[in-house]
């Protein structure tokens, strides 16, 4: 551990403000050292009230995988990068180079975010939770819980219990608050060809977190908007991240109220409803989710399931 990282252990340990003089005598350097780590740190975004005493850890919204890692209940392996093209072809990369599972991903700004169907969308450095899981499934195909499905409802319950918001989940992969879009989650499965079996499962997410409302492009002003649409945020992104991550091991444990949640949370069930499908546009209204996660639209003189890796809704109403 550096003396830097040392430092900021420390601080964060102790309420009280801690002198120079005491930090240098118990980490063994100068005073000189001390100030030259706390202004690295402070140029790494941490808080750090200086007094005439000494120094004092303010709370500070910097990813902190030891901090993550120690409030994760779950053993799992975590990487906090200050960027990614795209946390999940870092974990693609992951599993080549042989990384163990579970393991979190977690970057700083995403530099080419994408979600279903290979959508762009829009991310802002220090301000939303750009991350990936990587996991190892033991079920067999057919045992393998909807894991899209289950995060939706591990993300929404995490936020709902930190900020006292009732989100509402659009079918089957996006989160909403006030109308407007703060989550998008993406799963993918990577197979084993010579098997033809499941491998791996990764699920990746963007969560727009403290991204002030003016800040949105023009196109995504009516559209889209943060968990603190006013940049001031009142929770840290280690605090969501932890209770997101343990809300998700949580249902994978007990499976069986995450689909009745998903349900209730669900604003698409009665509405309204508009797709496509091999060219054809249908409207219907959406009037069931299935045990599998699928969507179940009456159009009338027949009713359509509808595959959320091949549909996606053009309008809700």
């Amino acid at each position: 551990m550096s003396t830097k990282e040392k430092i900021l252990a420390r601080l964060k340990a102790n309420e009280d403000v801690l002198s120079g003089e005491a930090l240098a005598q118990e980490l063994g350097v100068s005073r000189t050292a001390i100030w030259k780590a706390i202004k690295e740190l402070e140029k790494k975004g941490y808080q750090i009230q200086h007094t005439a005493t000494g120094y004092r850890y303010q709370p500070s919204d910097i990813l902190d995988a030891k901090e993550i890692q120690a409030g994760v209940q779950q053993a799992i392996d975590i990487s906090v990068q200050e960027t990614s093209t795209s946390t999940m072809k870092d974990a693609q990369l992951a599993v080549m180079d042989g990384k163990k599972s579970p393991l979190l991903i977690v970057a700083d700004m995403q530099e080419a975010p994408r979600g279903r169907f290979n959508r762009p969308f829009f991310a802002a450095k220090q301000q939303g939770i750009y991350m990936s899981m990587l996991l190892e499934p033991k079920e067999q195909l057919q045992e393998l819980p909807q894991y899209t499905i289950l995060m939706a409802v591990a993300v929404a319950e995490a936020i709902d219990e930190l900020l006292g918001v009732d989100t509402q989940i659009k079918w089957v992969n996006d989160i909403y608050l006030n109308q407007k879009k703060i989550v998008g989650i993406l799963s993918e499965a990577m197979t084993d060809i010579e098997t033809n079996s499941l491998k791996y499962v990764i699920i990746g997410m963007g969560i727009n977190f403290s991204i002030p409302q003016e800040n949105y492009p023009e196109e995504l002003q009516e559209k889209a908007t943060s968990l603190f649409p006013d940049g001031k945020a009142t929770i840290t992104r280690n605090q969501l991240i932890i209770n997101i991550w343990n809300r998700f091991f949580d249902l994978l444990t007990d499976q069986t109220t995450y689909l009745g949640t998903y349900r209730k949370k669900s604003f698409v069930l009665g509405k309204k409803v508009t797709f496509k499908r091999k060219d054809h546009t249908y409207v219907g209204t959406a009037a069931a989710i299935t045990d599998t996660g699928e969507l179940v639209v009456d159009l009338g003189e027949e009713k359509m399931i509808l595959s959320s890796g091949e549909i996606s809704l053009s309008s809700i109403q």
